[in-house]
């Protein structure tokens, strides 16, 4: 495949995308769970990138230390304007007579895309999405085209075509004033994201990167697509098999455990109930609880210190240690959110260790491990049905800290989970602290019911500091987007905050 070398030009403050460039740049903008760029290093994992960046680069660069694995340089065009900014410098990185792909970050390229085989210079051509110039005919004009648009993707044979090429201004306009000459490369399938309203045609995902989900007519086929969705799946078809063998019903019926293909539940997650009344919120609640406490009830184990650590505090300081230098205010012993001043955990970890390694209990029990409302459906009767389980706590499989099933319900019940998720926040990073607004379950009411059901059998501190850890827990597992990074951190350390 040719050629060796990317050059990604991810300059521009990405205006058209609204919100979603408040606190990141375009190319950090998640798409289907991956940041656009993303894509690129995942379609051509062995290629060296060049990638321009001027509006917040400092995020990029870190963004791209923490989570990308491939060979990278970053330009900053800091200062300099238009979508020549940047380009002579990356120019210096590439060899003479090496050929290279130029591409606009917010291009995401079909599967079937490839390099064509003869080495010359190619322009991309749109054929299912507008661009702003066009080329035919041997020529660039600024005019609309959805069919011969020129859509950001240029392959060259090599860079003597770009000499003397402006430190600023428009790329495609100077092209065109040269006189250069391509051939045409159809850019079938490929989509185009820089506009809100092309992202928000995504929709919400529910499943991650790791699993895909095939519907059919009554039946759910759940089935992994690399090895993390592997040992999931493995851990998942286990837990099915277990609480089975046990007579548990409050379960989708399952017709295959490989794959695992399963009973679509007529009914929705819980938190899609958005005009239950106070009494049938609180009747769901004690079918929950009660259902939660049946899987419990099936098995225990000896509890496993070790385990118990792990699933609490270190998975939680890996997790936050890789975003340490990503998160802004996370060098600071407090931060300023929604206006209240919050310690900051790193500065706090042994107190917390202390606290949360006082909780041990002395035996685990059988849990579902992820019982947010997420993952808890209602059939029309209103009747529980748990779905996609965790299968393990800590080092240990199947069994574990009862607590833990009744903080990620509280998760979802007060933190709002599950909104997060679908990515129904706002996040303002400014200069003296942040702002965050989470949308609501309509639960929150349901807290003092909550602990009243739990009463006598774990104390409301124990559930909140486990609380806070969870969500401390999430800023890696929900890598694929800065906001949500950051977004958990400052929820984390909201909620630490209360039982600090």
């Amino acid at each position: 495949m040719w050629p060796k070398y990317i050059v990604v030009q991810a300059g521009g403050k990405g205006t058209r995308l609204e919100h979603l460039t408040r606190n990141k740049p375009k190319a950090l903008t998640p798409i289907g769970n991956r940041p656009m760029i993303f894509h690129l290093f995942e379609k051509f994992p062995d290629q060296k990138y060049i990638i321009v960046g001027d509006y917040k680069c400092d995020v990029l660069r870190k963004y791209l230390k923490a989570f990308a694995k491939v060979d990278y340089t970053v330009i900053d065009a800091h200062g300099k304007s238009g979508t020549c900014a940047g380009l002579g410098e990356s120019l210096r990185e590439i060899p003479d007579g090496e050929p290279f792909l130029l591409i606009w970050c917010d291009l995401v390229l079909p599967e079937e895309f490839n390099f064509p085989e003869q080495t010359t210079n190619y322009v991309g051509i749109s054929k299912d999405f507008p661009c702003r110039w066009s080329y035919k005919n041997g020529t660039f004009k600024e005019e609309r085209s959805t069919e011969q648009g020129v859509a950001g993707l240029f392959l060259f044979q090599d860079k003597s075509l770009l000499s003397g090429m402006p430190q600023e201004g428009e790329f495609v306009r100077w092209l065109g004033e040269k006189g250069a000459v391509f051939r045409e490369l159809s850019l079938y399938r490929t989509r185009e994201y820089g506009l809100l309203e092309e992202y928000q045609k995504l929709g919400a995902r529910k499943c991650r990167p790791f699993n895909r989900i095939t519907v059919k007519e009554d039946r759910l086929i759940k089935e992994p697509v690399d090895d993390q969705g592997l040992a999931l799946a493995e851990r998942e078809r286990a837990w099915y098999r277990r609480v089975m063998s046990q007579n548990f019903r409050q379960i989708p019926r399952i017709y295959s455990l490989d794959p695992l293909e399963m009973e679509r539940i007529d009914g929705e997650n819980i938190y899609s109930y958005t005009k239950l009344s106070q009494k049938q919120k609180k009747e769901s609640l004690i079918q929950i609880i009660s259902c939660l406490k049946k899987v419990q009830a099936l098995e225990q184990a000896p509890a496993n210190r070790e385990s118990y650590w792990e699933a609490y505090i270190g998975k939680t300081i890996k997790r936050l240690e890789k975003v340490r230098e990503l998160v802004p205010f996370a060098d600071q012993e407090a931060v300023l959110i929604n206006g209240k001043v919050c310690r900051n955990v790193f500065f706090h970890w042994k107190e917390i260790e202390e606290t949360v390694m006082s909780f041990l209990p002395d035996t685990f029990k059988l849990l579902h491990g992820d019982c947010t409302f997420s993952n808890i459906l209602l059939r029309n009767d209103c009747t529980p049905v748990l779905i996609d389980p965790r299968g393990y706590f800590g080092n240990t499989e199947l069994y574990g800290d009862p607590a833990y099933d009744w903080a990620k319900l509280y998760y979802s019940i007060v933190g709002n989970y599950d909104q997060f998720n679908l990515k129904r926040f706002s996040l303002e990073i400014r200069e003296d602290g942040v702002d965050l607004h989470i949308e609501s379950n309509h639960w929150e009411d349901m807290e003092p019911v909550f602990f009243d059901l739990l009463k006598g059998e774990i104390a409301p501190r124990q559930i909140k500091m486990f609380h806070a850890i969870i969500w401390l827990s999430l800023t890696t597992y929900a890598w694929e987007d800065y906001d949500s990074i950051c977004g958990a951190f400052y929820n984390g350390l909201l909620y630490l905050e209360d039982v600090l």
